[in-house]
């Protein structure tokens, strides 16, 4: 039997309290399932949910925009019903009800994600897949983790550390409160991707279940070639091309040593390019954290004027010591900063997120906007970006930090702060500008968000006829829409998908 690996979703912020009743914020084409239909998914043995403050509860992420509705006792759209299965045979019993009676059905489990993607923005069901949790196995001989989607990441860590003495080595800063099933759905990066991957390089098979209620298994032997990786397909698609119920993982021994170091750079731009020469001679220290001179000084005290680079490895000491030496050799000439120091307070914060509730419950808005590009880049986003997300109106600060690097380019993570009166109007703006800068530059839409609602306006200008390919791919595994429709800027036969302000 699968062990038991228990989680709960963490609630984002809470819904004011003048009233109990929470209200929808968009107006859309609410499909409310029947009565009928409710009664034969409860015959599948899946536990069903209709209290209100179930259902406004379960139709929310963190997405900080949404944030800002809860305070006036708003989601983005309310459910109409919570499904909670155990198995993926109940799983595949509601999509087959579910498709005939043509009510949308949108997958969620830790709901962390920021972009709104779990928002049932149509109604229909919110399918909570925290009952589908825990390992299946794990091959010790292949290092390789068997492990149901609706796992917690803090939970499967513990776990592979404590029996296995094994670690997936995938630490995204919501790994409290985000599953495997949510990083597979998003193609999450975790803080030590430099040396162990982005989950799309962790992941080599899984099991989905598509709209119909059919069963497929992808993945297999290392490196097979038999057609298309159809692994991939579903990595990133959002709950929009099937239910991902399960999936196998490359694990790694619990590293036997770890080493510290931490630079500064007179410019961000020098501390890009030590961090090029770095990737490109082959280095992959876990931890490769470039921080501009506003995040330095904010998170580290280091002053007005440097750009913190934060270095950490683990694993293999011969390995380590050969990494380490290389960034010593690429960042002599710049200052150096006491890395055991900072690389501690780093680790000792790098999960916290309360301060995004804290800011938004005085009326702030704040959010990230994380993308990629090539090395060549990369200084022109930095720098255009910054200036676009500033000039709009109301913008208090913005500035930028490089996350994770790789030998062909890098991931630049902005933020940005307002205290605008009109705060869906600004949200809009900000992010108009922002990714319009970066698209113009040659950067991704994501690189780790996903897409979600909030940027499926861009989809077109991100993938151009790509765009029409996935809608193709969508319309062949998902006939009549009904999964997680609205996002990823895909049509919907629901209606049109919800713009704000």
């Amino acid at each position: 039997m699968p062990e038991t690996v228990i989680g709960a979703p963490t609630p984002p912020i809470p819904f004011g309290d003048n009233t109990t009743k929470i209200n929808d914020h968009f107006i859309t084409n609410r499909i409310i399932p029947t009565p009928e239909l409710l009664q034969a998914i409860a015959a599948t043995g899946a536990r069903v949910m209709t209290g209100d403050n179930e259902i406004a509860e379960a139709s929310r992420d963190w997405w900080p925009l949404a944030m800002t509705w809860a305070k006036n006792n708003e989601v983005g759209v309310r459910a109409g019903a919570i499904v909670s299965p155990t198995t993926s045979e109940q799983i595949a019993d509601v999509l087959v009800l579910c498709n005939q009676a043509r009510v949308p059905v949108t997958a969620a489990a830790g709901r962390s994600g920021v972009s709104g993607a779990s928002i049932p923005i149509y109604g229909g069901i919110v399918l909570d897949l925290t009952g589908i949790t825990g390992i299946i196995s794990v091959d010790r001989d292949s290092m390789i983790v068997d492990v149901f989607a609706g796992t917690f990441g803090n939970l499967l860590e513990e776990t592979l550390r404590r029996d296995y003495n094994c670690t997936l080595g995938h630490w995204p800063q919501s790994i409290d409160l985000s599953t495997v099933g949510g990083w597979l759905a998003c193609r999450g990066a975790g803080q030590f991707s430099t040396r162990y991957g982005k989950i799309e390089d962790m992941v080599i098979g899984l099991d989905a279940i598509l709209a119909d209620g059919r069963m497929v298994t992808t993945g297999g032997a290392p490196r097979a070639a038999s057609g298309p990786d159809l692994t991939q397909l579903f990595v990133g698609s959002e709950g929009t091309l099937g239910v991902i119920t399960s999936a196998r993982l490359r694990l790694h021994p619990v590293p036997a040593a770890e080493r510290r170091a931490a630079f500064a750079f007179p410019t961000f731009s020098a501390g890009l390019d030590a961090c090029r020469r770095i990737m490109q001679r082959g280095a992959t220290p876990a931890v490769l954290r470039l921080y501009d001179a506003i995040e330095g000084d904010r998170h580290f005290s280091t002053g007005p004027d440097l750009h913190p680079l934060l270095v950490m490895d683990e694993g293999d000491p011969l390995i380590i010591d050969a990494v380490m030496e290389i960034v010593e050799q690429e960042c002599a000439g710049a200052e150096v900063l006491d890395g055991e120091s900072l690389l501690e307070q780093w680790l000792a914060h790098r999960n916290d997120v309360s301060s995004l509730e804290a800011l938004i419950s005085i009326d702030y808005v704040v959010d990230t906007m994380e993308i990629s590009a090539r090395w060549n880049a990369l200084d022109a986003i930095y720098e255009n970006a910054r200036a676009a997300i500033s000039a709009v109106s109301g913008t208090a600060q913005v500035s930028a930090h490089q996350s994770h690097a790789y030998s062909d380019g890098a991931c630049l993570y902005f933020t940005f702060a307002a205290k605008p009166e009109d705060k869906e109007q600004y949200y809009r703006n900000v992010w108009d500008a922002g990714t319009n800068a970066v698209l113009a530059a040659g950067g991704s839409l994501s690189h780790h968000h996903g897409v979600g609602l909030n940027r499926a306006r861009f989809m077109r200008s991100a993938l151009g006829s790509g765009l029409d390919v996935l809608a193709e791919i969508k319309t062949a595994l998902d006939p009549n829409g009904i999964l997680n429709p609205g996002k990823l800027g895909l049509a919907s036969e629901f209606g049109a998908a919800p713009s704000w302000p």
